[in-house]
């Protein structure tokens, strides 16, 4: 693939994933997409099958897979959890609108939701085992795995938009490192972390 070609696919995928965050994945069209790209409608089927090939290949692209390839490995409950906080709030700072496509996604339950969970069902699949196995080590005290890994979960990923409650906030945005102590805290005090 030359590299004209290649960069004119990368502008169709980043089209992509603006419109697909802004209007979610029906309301775009392959039209909307290849006028933000600057390319030919044809491109789209050319280069990828069809907009629902180009949606996965969004996640492809920007889902960080490889730098949470370490944290499949860590089976201390403290230092995964710890670790996979730090990483999904790099993800949801350094990439609002791949997190908005997520959330869109997920709230309604579209036709694209099984491929999602391939995507995302490892590593929640791991925090629920690191969770279990806390528990289990007497290092965190909860009842329910269920609902604590969909609190645990709710905390760092499914973040609610700040913009929206900005009018009631009377305290600085926290810097990333802050975002990152505030929540890791918040979660372990939730857990009941006794070490």
């Amino acid at each position: 693939m030359g590299h004209q070609e290649s960069d004119m696919k990368m502008k169709i995928v980043l089209a992509a994933k603006k419109l697909f965050a802004k209007h979610g994945y029906d309301a775009t069209s392959v039209r909307q997409i290849c006028e933000e790209a600057g390319a030919n409608v044809a491109l789209v089927s050319y280069y990828f099958g069809g907009k629902e090939s180009v949606f996965h290949e969004v996640f492809k692209q920007y889902f960080p897979s490889n730098e949470l390839r370490d944290f499949y490995g860590i089976d201390d409950p403290y230092l995964g959890i710890q670790m996979v906080i730090r990483e999904v709030l790099k993800i949801r700072t350094e990439d609002p609108e791949l997190i908005s496509i997520i959330q869109m996604e997920i709230i309604t339950i579209t036709p694209r939701v099984d491929k999602m969970r391939e995507i995302f069902f490892p590593l929640w699949q791991k925090v629920r085992d690191l969770l279990d196995k806390g528990r289990q080590d007497g290092v965190y005290e909860f009842e329910s795995l269920d609902s604590t890994l969909m609190f645990v979960l709710g905390a760092m990923f499914f973040y609610k938009q700040r913009e929206f409650f900005e009018p009631i906030f009377t305290e600085e945005r926290p810097d990333m490192e802050t975002l990152i102590g505030q929540t890791t805290a918040f979660i372990m005090r939730a857990l009941g972390y006794n070490k």
